[in-house]
C-alpha cells in the first residue's frame, strides 16, 4: 500500500512534468502579486474544468467556469493568484486532479485557513459489476449499488479490451474534503449524475454522461480510498459547505450566454458574489442565485447544498471577506494606450445586460490593498465587448490621470444604456424534422422583434418545439439520423419551452396545425415574453443607489417573511430583515395555492420613490397590480384617474394596503412566478398614459396586461427621462434607454407556486 509521504512525493514529480508547480502555478502577471498581498489566513484554491473529453460529446463551457471562479477569488475574495491552482482539458486527468488535491490542498491547508474546490464536467453513475448466479441474493443486492462520479478527462479507459471507469468517486472526493485540517472548506460541483438520455436539452448541453458505466473502477482509486481512511485520526464527519448545481434527480446544464459558453450554476453564482455583501448567508445565497437559473434554464434545474455545517452562517465567511468591501460588477485586468484604455472583466452583471453594454459607463471604486489608486474615481465608457471582457475608454481629460489607472480595480455600474431594437431570440428545436424548421424560420421572419435560430448554436430566450403525446421527439431525431430520410411527421401540436425544456403555460395549440398556423397562434405570447425580457434588463438591486428595500412575506395562514430584496449600494444603511425559519434552504421559494401574500416596501433613502409592480404569473400571463383610481387624480376630461404609488423617506407602504378590499391570494396553476417591482425618483408618467390607453377596469387588484410589450418599454421609457441629465452628457444614440443608477432600482422575487 502506497505510504502518505510517498504520494505527496510523487505528486511534486507529477505537479513538476506539467509544469504546474508552486513557481508556476499563476496564469496572471507579476503586478498582481503586488496588487493582492497575502493576508491572513491563507486562501487556497483547486479548480477543474474539462471540455475535451477523451471520449463522448464535448462540453464547451467548463474552462470558462475556472476562468468565471479563478477571477472572482483574486479580486473578489483576494485569494492570492498563485494559491489558485487551476488544471483544465488533458491535464485533468484523474490522477493529476487527486494529486494536485493532496499537494495542493491537503498538503499546505492549516486550520483556520480557507479551501475551494470547483469542478465543472460531465458527471456519470457506475454500476457495479453483476455478481456470479451462485452469490448470495443479498450478495447481489449488495453488487448492484450506484456510486456516483466526476468524470476527468480520463474518466474512461480500455483495460483488456474492457471498459473501466478512471473516475474521481464522489465517495473519494467525501475522504479528500474530510482529511482537510480546516473547517472553512466550500466546493463547487457544476456538474450532475441523472442520466437524462440526451445531451442537448432544448438549448442546453447536458453535463450528466448519457449512459451508466457498468464493469469495474480503476485498483488505483480505490487503493486511495483505502489510503485515506487508514488515516481515520485526520478524518472529520464535516466536508465543509458542497454546493451542486442540480438536484439528484435532475441535470446540470451550460450553454451560451453572450459571446461565451458557462454552466448556468457557476455563472449564476458568481454574478451574485460579485455584487453580494458581507452578510449575506448560504441560504439566501442559494436562494438567488437558483433564482436567476430558473430564469436562464427554467424549473427543470434547481441548485441544492450537498452538506452543510450550518446553513445560516455566511458564505462570504467562508472566503473570509473583508466587511468593508462593497460589491463590484467586474475589475479592471488590463490598461492600454498609456493609460486612456482598459480592458474589463465584467461577470457581475447579469448574462442578458451585458450584451447591451455598449456606450454605459463605469466607475472605479476604492479596492483593498491597491496602492496609489486614483482618487476621485475614474469613469469608464464602454466601447466593445466580447463575452465577459469588454473595452473601455477612460473618461479624463487629463493624461496625468488616465495614467494612474491600475490593473485589478473593481469597477461599478453607473449608467446602464439598452438599445430599443432588443429582439426575442427563438431556437428551433433540434428534434424539429427539417421541412419544420424550414418553415418555423421563414414563419418568425415575418413576426416584428423575434430572430429565429438552430438550437444550441447561440444564445436563446425560449424554444419552439413539438408537443407530442404519440411518440418521443428524441427517438425520432435518432431514427432520422440512422435512416438519413425524413419520417413521416406525427400528428402532434407546437409550442414554447424554456431554453432548458419546461414548457411554457398555455402554449401547445391542436394537433395537427400547421407549422406558420402555430407561430401566427404565439404571436401575442411572444410579445410577452419580449416584455419579460425587457423587463429583466433593467434589474439592478446590486448596482441601484436608491435607498429600498422590499420584502415578501405571508400573511395567511401564517404571518411570516419569506423574501427580501434591498439595494446595498445606495450611501444609508440597509435595514435588517430576518428570514421565517420556514423559508427555502436551498432553491427558489414555495408558496402554496391558496396562501395570501403581501410586500412591504420601505424608502430608507432622503427623497420620494415612485414605483409600480409587473410580472408573469404561473399561467405564464402578464399581470400588474395597479393602484386605484382617485377623485384626487383628474384627467383633462374631469374623469377619474389615477398615479404610480409614491413613498416618501423613512415610510414603508403595505401592498395589497391593509384597508384595501383586495387580498392577494396565491392561484394556480403550480408553476413559477416572476415579480418585478420597480422604482424611480420620477412618477412613471408614460406608463401610466400606456395603460389609460388599455382602458384597464380592474384597478387596485391584479390584473392581467392586455399590452405587456407596450408597458414595458414605456417603464424604461420613464426611467430614460428620469435619467435625462445623464443622457445629455453622455450624448447617447437617439435610439436608446439611458437609465441611470442613481434614479432607478428594479427588484425581482421569484417564487414556485405549489
Amino acid at each position: 500500500m502506497m505510504k502518505r509521504r510517498t504520494f505527496f512525493q510523487k505528486s511534486g514529480i507529477v505537479l513538476a512534468a506539467l509544469g504546474l508547480s508552486q513557481a508556476g502555478l499563476s496564469l496572471f502577471s507579476d503586478r498582481y502579486s503586488q496588487a493582492l498581498a497575502q493576508s491572513s489566513p491563507r486562501k487556497l484554491a483547486l479548480l477543474v474544468g474539462v471540455n475535451q473529453y477523451l471520449f463522448g460529446t464535448p462540453l464547451t463551457g467548463c474552462v470558462t467556469d475556472v476562468e468565471l471562479q479563478r477571477e472572482l477569488l483574486i479580486h473578489r475574495f483576494g485569494f492570492h493568484p498563485s494559491d489558485i491552482l487551476t488544471i483544465t482539458d488533458q491535464q485533468a486527468t484523474r490522477e493529476n486532479i487527486e494529486t494536485a488535491f493532496l499537494e495542493h490542498l491537503t498538503k499546505q491547508a492549516k486550520s483556520g485557513d480557507v479551501v475551494v474546490f470547483h469542478f465543472s464536467g460531465y458527471g456519470s453513475r457506475f454500476q457495479k459489476a453483476v455478481v456470479q448466479e451462485s452469490e448470495s441474493l443479498e450478495k447481489q443486492k449488495q453488487s448492484s449499488s450506484v456510486t456516483n462520479l466526476l468524470l476527468p478527462v480520463d474518466g474512461i479507459i480500455q483495460i483488456k479490451n474492457q471498459p473501466v471507469a478512471n473516475a474521481l468517486m464522489e465517495d473519494t472526493l467525501w475522504l479528500l474534503l474530510r482529511s482537510l485540517p480546516t473547517k472553512l472548506v466550500t466546493s463547487v460541483l457544476d456538474t450532475s449524475y441523472t442520466d437524462g438520455g440526451i445531451i442537448l436539452q432544448g438549448n442546453l448541453r447536458v453535463r450528466s454522461r448519457p449512459s451508466i458505466l457498468t464493469g469495474e473502477i480503476t485498483t488505483e482509486e480505490l487503493a486511495l480510498q483505502d489510503q485515506l481512511k487508514q488515516n481515520s485520526e485526520i478524518i472529520s464527519p464535516d466536508p465543509g459547505l458542497v454546493l451542486i448545481a442540480a438536484k439528484p434527480k435532475q441535470v446540470a446544464t451550460e450553454g451560451q450566454l453572450d459571446g461565451f459558453s458557462s454552466g448556468f450554476f457557476t455563472y449564476a453564482l458568481t454574478q451574485h458574489l460579485w455584487q453580494a455583501t458581507p452578510a449575506t448567508t448560504v441560504q439566501v445565497s442559494l436562494n438567488r442565485v437558483a433564482g436567476t437559473v430558473a430564469q436562464l434554464v427554467g424549473n427543470k434545474q434547481q441548485p441544492e447544498i450537498c452538506a452543510a455545517s450550518n446553513p445560516q452562517q455566511s458564505l462570504l465567511t467562508y472566503h473570509v471577506l473583508s466587511p468593508e468591501v462593497l460589491g463590484a460588477d467586474g475589475v479592471v485586468i488590463a490598461v492600454e494606450e498609456y493609460g486612456k484604455t482598459a480592458q474589463l472583466w465584467l461577470a457581475g452583471l447579469p448574462a442578458k445586460v451585458l450584451q447591451y453594454s455598449i456606450n454605459s459607463l463605469f466607475t472605479t471604486v476604492k479596492t483593498p490593498n491597491l496602492p496609489n489608486q486614483v482618487t476621485p474615481p475614474l469613469q469608464l465608457a464602454i466601447r466593445s465587448h466580447e463575452g465577459l471582457k469588454a473595452k473601455a475608454r477612460v473618461n479624463s481629460s487629463t493624461v496625468n490621470e488616465t495614467s494612474k489607472l491600475q490593473v485589478g480595480e473593481l469597477v461599478q455600474e453607473v449608467v446602464r444604456v439598452l438599445p430599443h431594437n432588443v429582439n426575442l431570440t427563438v431556437a428551433l428545436d433540434s428534434c424539429l424534422a427539417r421541412i419544420e424548421r424550414v418553415d418555423a424560420t421563414s414563419a418568425f421572419s415575418g413576426v416584428p422583434h423575434v430572430t429565429s435560430i438552430v438550437a444550441g448554436e447561440q444564445s436563446a430566450d425560449c424554444l419552439f418545439g413539438r408537443v407530442s403525446t404519440t411518440e418521443s421527439v428524441l427517438a425520432r431525431a435518432e431514427s432520422e439520423s440512422v435512416v438519413g430520410i425524413s419520417l413521416p411527421l406525427p400528428k402532434s401540436s407546437y409550442g414554447l419551452f424554456s431554453p432548458g425544456l419546461s414548457p411554457i403555460p398555455n402554449t401547445s395549440g391542436e394537433a395537427g396545425e400547421a407549422v406558420k398556423t402555430a407561430v401566427n397562434r404565439l404571436v401575442p405570447k411572444l410579445q410577452t415574453l419580449l416584455a419579460a425580457k425587457l423587463l429583466r434588463l433593467t434589474a439592478n438591486e446590486g448596482s441601484s443607489r436608491l435607498g429600498v428595500q422590499a420584502v415578501l412575506e405571508t400573511i395567511e395562514p401564517t404571518q411570516e417573511v419569506l423574501m427580501q430584496r434591498s439595494t446595498v449600494r445606495a450611501p444609508w444603511p440597509t435595514p435588517k430583515v430576518s428570514l421565517s425559519s420556514t423559508a427555502p434552504k436551498e432553491g427558489i421559494a414555495q408558496l402554496p395555492i391558496s396562501s395570501s401574500i403581501q410586500y412591504k416596501i420601505h424608502n430608507y433613502g432622503d427623497a420620494p420613490i415612485y414605483f409600480i409592480l409587473l410580472g408573469i404569473d404561473a399561467n405564464g400571463s402578464p399581470i400588474a397590480l395597479l393602484p386605484a383610481r382617485s377623485t384626487n387624480n383628474l384627467n383633462e376630461e374631469g374623469s377619474k384617474s389615477f398615479a404610480t404609488e409614491v413613498i416618501i423617506p423613512g415610510e414603508t407602504t403595505i401592498i395589497p394596503a391593509n384597508n384595501s378590499p383586495f387580498k392577494w391570494v396565491v392561484q394556480g396553476p403550480r408553476g413559477v412566478v416572476e415579480i418585478q417591482l420597480i422604482f424611480s425618483r420620477a412618477p412613471f408618467s408614460q406608463t401610466l398614459a400606456t395603460l389609460e390607453d388599455a382602458k384597464i377596469s380592474a384597478f387596485g387588484r391584479l390584473t392581467t396586461l392586455p399590452n405587456s410589450l407596450d408597458v414595458a418599454r414605456s417603464i424604461l421609457e420613464d426611467l430614460h427621462q428620469a435619467s435625462g441629465k445623464m443622457a445629455e452628457a453622455i450624448a447617447a444614440a437617439p435610439d436608446t434607454w439611458v437609465l441611470d443608477v442613481n434614479n432607478w432600482a428594479t427588484l425581482s422575487f421569484i417564487y414556485q407556486v405549489v
